[in-house]
């Protein structure tokens, strides 16, 4: 790790508070030309004496704007504190763990996971145009039928068509010859450009891709394409529980990656990340927003600042030791609830490297789902799975619970 450690809690307090000396101060400083300004002390008291011990409020307070890209160019230099502290947690993000190099990414915190993924999409689309003259119609997306709703979202907005890809439904893992078959099918109808994403960890199963399977099948049709990868859940799991992974920046086809902080980093909600190699954040330039410093090259315009003090405060109290014990223990929760399930017979899913485990919707009675807040794959009657996450609050006890009463629901229906 070069730019991971862990920090004390006084060593975390003096770096925020260094990173907001630099930063304008709305409440002493002359600054005539922001359309922006510290929180209503009217609403929001700036004054309350646990501020002193909590940064993280107190960069809310601050409320600085992180407008702009700033692994690239020039930014506003009101905030450049807090800038600086958005760059440190992109360092470790991009470097630390998804082995890109130092220097050779752009990225930023976005607003969330759906967005990060849209702005790939946004940027590979803009690429094609503006490189290869490429038309819409050209365009196409590629992702699996258990790709998160962004994606669909992204379709929709940008007016590009998504190929959607067949998985096994016991398996959840892409057919290579269904995925040649389309893409040759969408070659033959006009399709010369593509825009692949694959899964670290679908948001119903925890599913895996194999980002191979894309790449072999595009280099075979000798089309051109572009490979993104949405970490959006796994990225802050799967890099830990499986030290041996190669998705990520050291596989020179992948160009981009997702990963939200707001989900196992537990962040603030709008803390998803968005990362890609240099070079390629440039075809979303927008140049008509000349009176920001740097330009803008987001799809949000302004954020907030204090989503990235949220995030590096997570990072650095734990460490990279720290937070690979914290995923080891949710590991082995998920490897017991698994062994538990399986003693009773209970069909499921689980990738072996995630913490989700998707239960086949048959064994899984009414009253399971309402008491244990089970998710469906789909609120109707045609729904096949239930899903159940095992995050930070899902200890043991539960877990135990949950089996008893499944074992109960079982009992009462084979004595039926």
């Amino acid at each position: 790790m070069v730019f991971w450690k862990k920090l004390t809690q006084d060593e975390r307090k003096y770096r925020i508070e260094q990173a907001l000396h630099q930063n304008v101060n709305f409440a002493t400083d002359a600054s005539l030309g922001y359309p922006a300004s510290k929180l209503d002390e009217r609403v929001f008291y700036n004054d309350a004496p646990f501020l002193k011990d909590a940064p993280t409020l107190q960069t809310y307070v601050a409320n600085p704007n992180h407008i702009g890209c700033h692994t690239l160019g020039t930014s506003e230099k009101a905030f450049s504190g807090t800038q600086d502290i958005e760059r440190e947690v992109l360092n470790v993000i991009a470097c630390d763990i998804f082995n890109a190099k130092p220097h050779d990414f752009d990225g930023y915190i976005s607003p969330g996971g759906t967005e990060a993924n849209i702005q790939a999409l946004w940027m590979y689309r803009n690429l094609f145009i503006t490189h290869f003259k490429a038309q819409l119609n050209e365009i196409a997306i590629v992702a699996s039928e258990d790709t998160h709703y962004s994606i669909a979202k992204g379709s929709n907005l940008l007016q590009i068509d998504w190929i959607k890809v067949p998985v096994g439904f016991k398996t959840r893992e892409i057919s290579p010859e269904k995925l040649e078959q389309l893409i040759v099918e969408a070659k033959n109808s006009g399709k010369k450009y593509f825009i692949a994403v694959a899964n670290m960890g679908t948001t119903m199963f925890g599913s895996v891709d194999n980002p191979d399977v894309y790449t072999h099948v595009f280099e075979k049709a000798q089309v051109i394409y572009k490979l993104h990868i949405d970490g959006a859940y796994g990225g802050f799991v799967y890099p830990f529980s499986n030290q041996q992974s190669k998705i990520n920046f050291s596989n020179p086809k992948i160009s981009s990656i997702t990963i939200d902080a707001h989900k196992m980093l537990q962040a603030p909600y709008g803390t998803g990340v968005f990362i890609c190699r240099k070079g390629l954040i440039e075809n979303v330039l927008t140049q008509e927003a000349e009176y920001v410093e740097g330009m803008d090259l987001t799809l949000c315009g302004s954020r907030s600042g204090s989503n990235a003090v949220a995030v590096w405060m997570i990072l650095f109290t734990y460490g990279p030791h720290g937070w690979y014990e914290k995923v080891s223990i949710l590991q082995m929760r998920t490897e017991y609830l698994c062994k538990e399930l399986e003693k009773l017979g209970v069909d499921f899913y689980r990738h072996p490297y995630m913490n989700i485990v998707t239960v086949d919707a048959q064994f899984i009675s009414k009253e399971l789902e309402k008491k244990y807040d089970l998710v469906p794959q789909k609120h109707n009657d045609d729904n096949n799975w239930y899903k159940i996450v095992l995050m930070d609050h899902v200890e043991v006890e539960h877990l135990t619970n949950f089996i008893d009463d499944l074992k109960h629901h079982l009992y009462a229906e084979k004595t039926m």
